[in-house]
């Protein structure tokens, strides 16, 4: 019987024939279930297959009798099974109108007698393949939405690393990476737009390729035009994107066209390719990324053009969709990146300033800051890679380490409110103070001159010439004895107002001089040292009295008040905390407030050993002198066996020689 013209079968391609299944023996109707006879193609069964053997690409219809059922003993969910993915019609003995018991009527869509008419047998059949096509097409569906969600929780998930990537070059890296794996693309490139001062667009930048099939290939940026002569420059100047599916074929008449000495230079063929623009909230072309040779098998080397014939295929329509979506969140991602990166030179330079300032206050510690940022980071660098022992579950992020520089740099900031004189003081005395004690000693030393000079001419007139020459050398014995006593005194205090890194020295002769007394212009009788002159000579260690240490100590606070004030962002909201302890010890004798080892954060302990060993080996400092590298590594260990610092951090210190990154920067 004709099937009037009409075939339910008419869009399923003629690889896809539907397929009618009966068992061996039995006949059905000769019928045709289309246009033709063999639209439909008819195969003999001795056994019902298992679901695990249908195609399910291809509409199926089974035409179930009693010894296909047969074939499957007392398993009832073979049947099931297949009711799911194909279309089952029943059929029994001439005459047996109804199922017999027993038989899986839940799971047919029909049932024919034996000898039912070719127009029920064609009617129950094309019902069937009806039902057959609508399970493809429900798998097709099915198998689509969820290649669309896939797709979907994908591009969510490419946001959200997208919106937490800060570092442009890493984000660029992960944008193209992922346009790529979208598409199968073999390679890409990902273009910039560069713009001038007033915010024009001026050219492209090539800031990234990448390549599956030449790994190895080393970069280098270029620039090109923006304009119709360039793939990427016509897309950035159109916004438009282009679908190419050789480029080796581009018609005489386009505008673009693609450079080949790449290819001639390393043995590539680019074949198809897709260039998007990336555009911005604001519509604005922000980049172009550049697809190139999509892959039926992602993990395919492209080493031949044999290869490239076989694997490279055309960007479709859902390769541009995916690939429009993700160069959207991108351009957002790359505008974000890049104002983060202005962000972060605007702080660095209020850093610079910052540090500029409080250096600018006392030259001879320049560069303190900078140094103890860079020691410190290059402690954690190595503590961050350290796999066993106290250490090995420290760990810093990128952030972590940025933070941690910004302190090290910042570490001294309140430094700008402690007084200059005070600041800058280089020796125990201040230069007025010894300015007026040296005066003091030539007052003296000429009025001993005045002294011999009176003597002598008293002499003289009470005596004449007798006895003359004897009385000269005893007043010259005299005169030479009080000089050299006041120039040994002199020696002494000038001695004693340099300053020691370490407690030392006596302080005898200092006492002697002061139990010596003067009498003054007005006559008045004055020690030759007087109390605050001794008090500042007599520090032990240092430069400084107790009142002036105080004083510089403050400026601890003073800095930790000040990195307060600032909106810090939620990665480097540590800095003040990190800062505020460089000068605790961890047995509770640092100062501002003498915490003891657990309230101390390991950033801060290792910004501690920093600063004290740069402290102990600048070479910039006037009022100490600097010490060799050694000998500031034995003062740091007997501090450590002292319990002021951490003795963990000091041996990864000097194993890692973290002290060599001084030499580096210089």
């Amino acid at each position: 019987m004709d099937a009037g013209g009409f075939s339910i079968f008419w869009y399923i391609p003629s690889e896809m024939k539907p397929l009618l299944l009966t068992a061996i023996g039995r006949t059905i109707s000769t019928a045709p279930l289309g246009r033709r006879g063999d639209d439909v193609e008819v195969r003999r069964i001795h056994a019902l297959p298992t679901a695990r053997a249908v195609d399910l690409e291809r509409p199926t219809v089974i035409v179930l009798d009693s010894a296909l059922l047969a074939s499957i003993g007392d398993d009832p969910t073979r049947v099931q099974e297949l009711a799911v993915m194909v279309a089952l019609v029943g059929i029994g003995d001439p005459g047996e109108a109804e199922p017999p018991s027993g038989f899986p009527v839940d799971c047919i869509t029909s049932w024919l007698p034996g000898d039912a008419s070719v127009g029920t047998v064609i009617a129950a059949l094309r019902g069937a393949f009806r039902h057959a096509t609508a399970l493809v097409s429900e798998r097709h569906s099915r198998a689509l939405a969820a290649e669309r969600a896939r797709e979907l929780g994908e591009l969510t998930a490419i946001g959200v690393a997208l919106s937490n990537e800060r570092d442009l070059h890493t984000l660029l890296e992960l944008i193209l990476t992922q346009a790529r794996r979208l598409t199968s693309a073999d390679a890409g490139s990902l273009y910039l737009v560069e713009r001038d001062e007033n915010g024009a667009a001026t050219q492209l930048r090539c800031a990234i390729a990448q390549n599956f099939s030449l790994p190895g290939l080393p970069f280098s940026t270029f620039t090109v035009p923006i304009t119709h002569g360039s793939l990427a420059g016509y897309a950035a100047a159109t916004g438009e994107p282009l679908v190419i599916g050789d480029v080796y074929l581009l018609p005489e008449e386009s505008s673009y066209k693609q450079n080949r000495s790449f290819d001639d230079k390393v043995g590539y063929r680019t074949k198809s390719m897709l260039v998007l623009p990336m555009k911005s909230h604001r519509d604005e072309v922000v980049g172009v990324v550049q697809l190139i040779n999509r892959k039926k098998t992602a993990d395919a080397r492209l080493a031949s053009t044999e290869i490239v014939d076989r694997e490279v295929l055309t960007f479709d329509e859902r390769c541009v969709e995916l690939t429009t979506a993700l160069a959207s969140q991108a351009a957002v991602a790359i505008e974000n990146g890049k104002l983060y990166e202005d962000i972060e030179r605007l702080f660095e330079g209020f850093v610079t300033a910052a540090v500029t300032a409080i250096e600018s206050r006392d030259p001879t510690t320049s560069g303190h800051s900078a140094r103890v940022a860079s020691l410190t980071v290059g402690l954690a660098e190595v503590v961050d890679r350290v796999t066993d022992g106290e250490f090995r579950d420290v760990l810093f992020s990128r952030e972590q380490l940025r933070e941690l520089r910004y302190a090290g740099l910042l570490h001294d900031f309140g430094k700008v409110g402690v007084r200059e004189q005070v600041l800058v003081k280089q020796k125990k005395l201040y230069p007025p103070d010894l300015e007026i004690i040296r005066h003091r000693f030539g007052f003296l030393l000429q009025k001993s001159e005045l002294a011999y000079e009176r003597e002598r001419a008293e002499f003289v007139l009470a005596s004449g010439r007798t006895g003359y020459d004897d009385a000269i050398a005893r007043l010259e014995r005299e005169r030479s004895e009080r000089r050299e006593e006041l120039l040994h005194f002199l020696d002494s205090i000038v001695k004693a107002n340099e300053p020691t890194v370490l407690p030392e020295g006596s302080f005898e002769a200092l006492r002697e001089i002061r139990k010596r007394t003067f009498v003054d212009f007005d006559g008045m009788e004055r020690p030759l040292l007087e109390d605050h002159e001794l008090q500042f000579l007599m520090i032990r260690k240092g430069n400084l009295d107790d009142a002036e240490r105080r004083e510089i100590e403050s400026h601890v606070t003073h800095t930790y008040r000040f990195l307060e004030q600032i909106p810090w962002t939620r990665e480097l909201r540590q800095i003040p905390q990190i800062a505020y302890g460089h000068h605790e010890k961890l047995n509770g004798r640092g100062y501002p407030n003498a915490v003891l080892a657990e309230a101390i954060p390991v950033q801060t302990r290792m910004m501690t050993i920093a600063d004290i060993y740069d402290a102990l080996t600048a070479t910039d400092r006037p009022y100490k002198r600097a010490v060799p590298a050694q000998r500031a590594i034995d003062i740091l260990h007997m501090e450590a066996r002292d319990g002021m610092i951490d003795p963990g951090l000091l041996s990864v210190f000097v194993e890692a020689k973290v002290f060599d990154v001084l030499a580096a920067d210089d």
